[in-house]
């Protein structure tokens, strides 16, 4: 579910980084001519339209930047050239991908550095360049996910900045960025007996909403690459949580059906399995049959998750129909019904996967395969392993036949059931409405919403609190029936699945027509409780499984009532999050404080808000550099004192350590050192060094070489003394942001020095204070100011947190939840109906061992629970 902020129907568009030009006039420049016309380049044009190249510039475009750098990596696995892929979320937010593929070219490009009158190594053409890349022939991938050549580009334009390392032919090279444009040539750092393309990047906050990665979206992502790519190591490493997880399926997509059907009973043990190739296009298909009522088929092209389907998915559906319904009536399974297409695929749970050298997708996102030669290839290959295989296997055969005709006996009986509830009530036609339905006067449909409400007292309050207009109530009484469980016939036997179909008027599974639906929104509110979440799960489920159109349309919400209730004095401000209320005490802490910094320096008014929030924006940083093991008072010891930059490269060679600030200065201490040396110095191939203690042990990662014998080896092959201590770099990516903050700080007249406890006596008394009205508070750092302030912010407050909408009265619901100028509306979208589908069989499901298994995983993440 996406965020509706302010009750926009999508997300706003990304503002542009530079003002727009103004018009003439209302009606443009009547002298149009060429001066009118502007040429962008690709890093500008990348930067004004994110949205064409990722989607957009939400928490979904977010994390597409880590599938665009990812998808390079496992096209290596594919064209048989890597098998590991890692990806690390590290302590400031940026994201890591490495790999042990052929790793970029770094060799001179000679069309480009024609183009651009200057050397340009082709690494640097691969980041900076659109439409570059070794995709759009058959030279160097025979298939790809990646094909239109934008990829790491648009990643790295996207970027507050981004590193690429490449580890070829026995050496390593490095390459630096900001906003997209590199900081400096493409540099050869030493030897490594690695190689691969290491790329880390963080996302720019001017480009997108939010730039914190959810561990759960990528670890899914990955996982689903891993089933699809037998035999590929992944792993997944979040540097701020240290959670971590590792996926390897020597099965593969045999392995991704038993694990989607882990909640289900199967209805035949075997796992179906078929892999062909034909006209270059490869073929990989499992299939199994669960007890389940619904279909649940995946597919993939070149690992692309194509939820739309496509040609490779009707090649499938027609081989199965065909292929079951000829075995069937030459075994004379049939009697008076021949199951559908959609008969014989209810239980089914399969996955297809294909890989296709030249693949139409409708545009960046990926989301439809239309080669229409594929259907055939799929058709062909599939439908003739499915005669043998049930040739072969006649008593699997059967089962599957007979459950297909089980669900056209069902289909029929729901047919009868709907013209049954047609005819005496007309709910299924939107002729007859409920009697509970308090409906509103507007006939304007897409102007119009229907609340959902939990229990009669929150329809009560609702029904005083809406905006007759054009908002109606249906209040639901209990908890709906589980319609993941049970097939039409008995969920259209429920009171209140029925009077909600009645109010929405669009019709229900293979005859629901969006275009007669009574609302344009349809908006599920529930209590905050466990009760509240049951039934908000239960109302979901109903939607994704009856009326799929209406949710894949963007017509269902979830209502946010606020969680918390301020009041101080007759002013009352409703809160949305714990995070929010957050900032809201710093908001009226700064309100009326002053800070006396000591020496005559005081600070107030916006200069106080610019201190604060600078701090505030610090703590997580400096947290994230604690937690290494380095304090801040002795990294302040390493200091530039020009630049005011801490060290951000902390470096071992052999036993000695060694600090940077930036890249150009540790690059020149290795080209000294080989130079001394005689030969290039071995990057990240030796043993681990020594560990200072201002160092833990955890933070040096095992280098891939540890065998201590390798540097004699490398001795009696010649190589130099110093050669043998090999380099180990540790980027402290958080540091990036302290310094950009230490700068910040100091144009307000503070070093590090004040965000550090100084050692006093206590004599002295406090060495800050922070001055409200008549209440004074001390302060040893300037670490501690963002708390005193959120502390003096809540004094004089009255802190209500609700639990139900039963909590409010009429005027707060509307006010808070109902009004369109104030309340947040969360949009329920379909982006991953497979993970959808996966969520609802392990909460709905059968088997009680992966709810279980759910439940203790995610634990730890309850904030609020109600027993």
């Amino acid at each position: 579910m996406s965020e509706e902020p302010q009750d926009q129907d999508a997300p706003q568009p990304q503002q542009p980084l530079e003002p727009a030009k103004k018009a003439n006039s209302h009606h443009g420049n009547a002298e149009y001519g060429a001066g009118d016309l502007e040429h962008l380049s690709d890093l500008e044009h990348v930067r004004e339209r994110p949205s064409m190249y990722i989607g957009d510039t939400t928490a979904r475009g977010l994390h597409h930047l880590v599938y665009e750098v990812v998808d390079n990596s496992i096209d290596e696995a594919m064209a048989g050239h890597a098998t590991t892929v890692s990806v690390q979320i590290n302590v400031d937010g940026s994201i890591t991908v490495e790999d042990d593929g052929r790793g970029i070219p770094t060799e001179k490009h000679e069309q480009l550095s024609e183009q651009m009158d200057r050397e340009v190594s082709t690494l640097e053409g691969v980041m900076t360049v659109l439409k570059f890349g070794g995709k759009f022939s058959k030279g160097a991938y025979q298939t790809s996910g990646g094909l239109h050549g934008v990829g790491v580009t648009v990643v790295n334009f996207l970027s507050e900045w981004a590193e690429t390392e490449v580890a070829r032919d026995g050496h390593l090279h490095h390459q630096e960025y900001e906003r997209g444009v590199p900081k400096g040539p493409v540099r050869r750092v030493g030897a490594s007996s690695k190689r691969g393309t290491k790329t880390t990047f963080k996302p720019d906050p001017q480009i997108f909403q939010t730039t914190k990665y959810v561990y759960a979206t990528l670890q899914k992502r990955l996982q689903e690459l891993a089933f699809l790519n037998k035999g590929v190591r992944i792993t997944i490493t979040d540097a701020r949580t240290n959670e971590s997880d590792a996926f390897l399926y020597e099965d593969g997509i045999r392995e991704f059906v038993k694990h989607l059907n882990r909640a289900s009973d199967p209805a035949h043990e075997e796992i179906l399995f078929v892999e062909g190739e034909a006209e270059g296009v490869s073929l990989e298909v499992a299939l199994q049959y669960s007890g389940e009522f619904t279909e649940n088929v995946h597919t993939y092209v070149n690992n692309i998750s194509t939820h739309e389907g496509g040609t490779h998915l009707s090649g499938f559906r027609s081989a199965l129909t065909r292929t079951i319904n000829n075995y069937g009536k030459k075994e004379g399974l049939f009697k008076d019904l021949t199951p559908s297409g959609e008969d014989v695929r209810e239980g089914l749970t399969a996955v297809i996967s294909c890989r296709v050298p030249h693949p139409q997708f409708e545009g960046q996102t990926k989301t439809k395969l239309g080669n229409s030669e594929v259907e055939g290839i799929v058709n062909s290959l599939f439908g003739d392993y499915l005669q043998k295989f049930f040739e072969e296997n006649p008593k699997t055969a059967k089962q599957i036949v007979k459950k297909g005709v089980l669900a056209a006996e069902a289909r029929e009986s729901a047919r009868k059931a709907r013209q049954l509830v047609r005819e005496r009530k007309g709910a299924l036609s939107g002729a007859g409405l409920p009697g509970k339905l308090r409906d509103c006067s507007s006939k304007e449909v897409d102007k119009c919403e229907l609340y959902l409400v939990e229990g009669d007292s929150a329809g009560g309050s609702a029904e005083g609190g809406r905006i007759r207009e054009f908002q109606a109530i249906l209040p639901l009484r209990g908890k709906i029936i589980n319609a993941y469980k049970s097939r039409e016939t008995k969920v259209l036997e429920n009171q209140e699945v029925r009077s909600m179909i009645a109010a929405i008027g669009a019709g229900i599974g293979q005859e629901q027509d969006v275009s007669k639906r009574r609302y344009g929104r349809v908006v599920i509110m529930t209590d905050a409780d466990v009760d509240g979440s049951h039934i908000r799960t239960l109302l979901l489920t109903f939607f994704y499984r009856q009326m799929y159109d209406l949710v894949a349309k963007g017509h269902v919400y979830v209502a946010q009532p606020p969680l918390f209730r301020v009041r101080k004095g007759k002013q009352v401000q409703y809160v949305q999050t714990d995070e929010e209320m957050k900032t809201q005490l710093l908001d009226l802490g700064l309100g009326d404080s002053v800070f006396d910094a000591g020496d005559g320096l005081v600070v107030e008014g916006e200069q106080m808000t610019r201190l604060v929030r600078t701090l505030a924006a610090m703590e997580e940083a400096l947290i994230a550099l604690e937690r290494r093991g380095i304090s801040l008072k002795l990294h302040a010891v390493r200091q530039d004192p020009e630049s005011g930059r801490l060290p951000a490269y902390h470096v071992f060679l052999g036993a000695d350590e060694h600090w940077f600030f930036d890249r150009e200065s540790l690059d020149q201490f290795v080209k000294e050192q080989e130079e001394a040396a005689g030969g290039e110095l071995l990057v990240d191939g030796g043993p681990t060094p020594s560990i200072p203690e201002s160092e833990p042990a955890g933070e040096i990662e095992e280098s891939g070489d540890t065998d201590a014998g390798d540097a004699n080896g490398a001795e009696s092959n010649g190589v130099a003394a110093l050669n043998a201590k090999r380099l180990r770099i540790v980027e402290l990516h958080e540091v990036r942001t302290i310094n950009t903050l230490l700068g910040d700080l100091r144009e307000m007249g503070f070093e590090i020095g004040a965000l550090i406890p100084q050692d006093r006596t206590g004599e002295e008394g406090s060495r800050y204070r922070v001055i409200r009205g008549e209440n004074e508070t001390g302060l040893e750092d300037l670490r501690a100011l963002p708390g005193a302030i959120r502390s003096a912010g809540e004094k004089g407050l009255q802190i209500t947190r609700f639990k139900g909408l039963g909590e409010m009265n009429a005027e707060e619901l509307r006010e808070t939840t109902l009004d369109p100028a104030n309340r947040t509306l969360l949009k329920v979208s379909m982006e991953d109906a497979g993970a959808a589908d996966d969520l609802f069989r392990v909460l709905m499901g059968d088997q009680v061992e992966p709810r279980r298994d759910f439940i203790q995983k995610h634990a730890l993440d309850v904030k609020n629970l109600d027993v």
